[in-house]
């Protein structure tokens, strides 16, 4: 008897959908049907691997008004906002345009006599282990790319968002992709240690939580199997005397509570200059009370739930240890209705007269809950925002390039904003460090984490 997977829907506790996880049988019939096709894919031009990839985004594109919804049951983001498919295009097609450029062979022509240069192949199959918050795009950061280089991809998404690897999966059956080339499995925790323990897995990716990186670390303990790790964070926002006032207040509460604060590079905690700290505050704590807590189905609703009660009860807790300590809380929970203990429904919350001996200045919350304190100068600033294990993002609002520059380059973060937050850029790469893991993906560099340099050292006279 396989174990069934159950997704639990965050809008009302029901079992939206459940699937049986694959046994060790039909996971060797995936690596097995993987190895067979990824020879034949690779050797197929960039050119036509792109044109698979481009057919099966229109295919996305095609189901996007079933996705949405089918988004709010699984994990709770409102349906007013669309889904992942702007993201999702935007990545893509990046992809398609640079693919050619970032996997060209890099010639050698310094030496008479010689015909030397370094290709690019691709590593083989390609594991990604997807999370719930934001399904499709962070899936599509590592199979669009890994499939564009000649890897073969095995996808394993979250309980949570069963459906979407179901939706992928479908998009590139649509595209025409050759059998084997893309494969969706439901695998239980232990079925998953057990295939990454195999040896047959030639690459991960993984984005999740840092026990959960730490676990698959040692699952692969001995493949030399490469890895990727995009893990916890708790990304800081600097707001600078010189800061448009008004700007940073509307973006950092977006980038704040977006999606129920349950975002990769989510703005976590908020450093202010005292001379505007009191108007940012106001600002702030004004804008936040504005949202629509409730049920992510109706047009109405700007906060939905969070995605599992235990990830709100974190929250709540966390909160709580910060009042107890001498923070002040600023939103009056109660205007909230749909907020109720127990339940996945949380109202945001903004926090003032917090410190670093707080846990919810110091350990991810990915939640809608805030921090903000008061710094007087630059130095200051930098150090709180340094004072973390993790470093995903940071963002500098000023404006003053040169100083966001200056002060950019001692925060120790994978990616430093000025002026904006909350977003990748698929020209830059995504990155993080200390325990917000390792590797890389977009941009040419991604690229290049999905394959593997070889030489070739040809002497053409003798």
């Amino acid at each position: 008897m396989s174990d069934v997977i159950k997704l639990i829907s965050p809008v009302d506790g029901s079992v939206y959908a459940e699937r049986p996880a694959l046994d060790e049988a039909a996971v060797d019939r995936v690596v097995s049907a993987a190895r067979t096709a990824q020879p034949g894919w690779a050797a197929l031009p960039i050119a036509e691997r792109v044109a698979y990839c481009e057919k099966a985004l229109d295919a996305l594109k095609a189901m996007n008004d079933d996705v949405v919804p089918e988004l709010a049951w699984q994990m709770g983001r409102p349906i007013r906002y669309g889904g992942e498919l702007g993201g999702t295009i935007e990545r893509t097609e990046y992809c398609a345009r640079t693919a050619a450029e970032a996997l060209a062979d890099i010639e050698r022509t310094d030496k008479p006599g010689f015909k030397r240069y370094l290709r690019r192949v691709p590593l083989g199959i390609v594991m990604v282990i997807a999370p719930w918050n934001y399904p499709f795009m962070t899936a599509i950061n590592t199979i669009m790319p890994a499939l564009m280089a000649g890897n073969v991809i095995v996808l394993k998404h979250a309980a949570q968002t069963l459906l979407v690897g179901e939706r992928l999966a479908k998009a590139f059956e649509i595209a025409g992709l050759p059998k084997g080339v893309f494969q969706n499995i439901v695998l239980t925790h232990q079925g998953t240690e057990k295939l990454l323990g195999s040896g047959l897995i030639d690459h991960v990716n993984f984005t999740g939580s840092v026990g959960g990186g730490r676990a698959i670390e040692k699952a692969l303990a001995g493949t030399f199997a490469t890895l990727g790790l995009e893990l916890g964070g708790k990304d800081p926002a600097y707001v600078r005397a010189d800061a448009d006032l008004n700007y940073a207040v509307e973006n950092l509460v977006d980038g704040a509570f977006y999606n129920a604060g349950q975002c990769c590079c989510g703005i976590e905690r908020v450093y202010v200059h005292e001379s505007l700290y009191d108007r940012f505050v106001e600002g702030f704590v004004d804008l936040t009370s504005q949202y629509k807590l409730g049920n992510p189905l109706d047009e109405a609703t700007t906060l939905g739930p969070m995605a599992q009660a235990r990830f709100a009860a974190w929250v709540r807790e966390q909160t709580q240890e910060a009042l107890r300590k001498g923070a002040k809380a600023n939103i009056d929970t109660s205007k909230f209705e749909a907020d109720k203990d127990g339940t996945p429904y949380l109202a945001p919350q903004v926090l003032t007269d917090v410190n670093h001996q707080m846990s919810v200045m110091r350990e991810e919350s990915f939640g809608p809950v805030v921090g903000i304190m008061k710094v007087k100068d630059d130095e200051e600033a930098l150090q709180f925002m340094n004072d973390s294990p993790y470093g995903l993002t940071a963002s500098i609002w000023t404006e003053d390039v040169q100083a966001a520059a200056e002060i950019g380059d001692k925060v120790e973060t994978g990616t430093v904003f000025m002026n904006r937050c909350d977003y990748l850029d698929p020209a830059l790469v995504w990155t993080g460090v200390k325990d917000t893991g390792k590797g890389a993906a977009l941009s040419e560099i991604g690229f290049h984490n999905l394959t593997r340099p070889k030489s070739f050292h040809f002497r053409v006279e003798h």
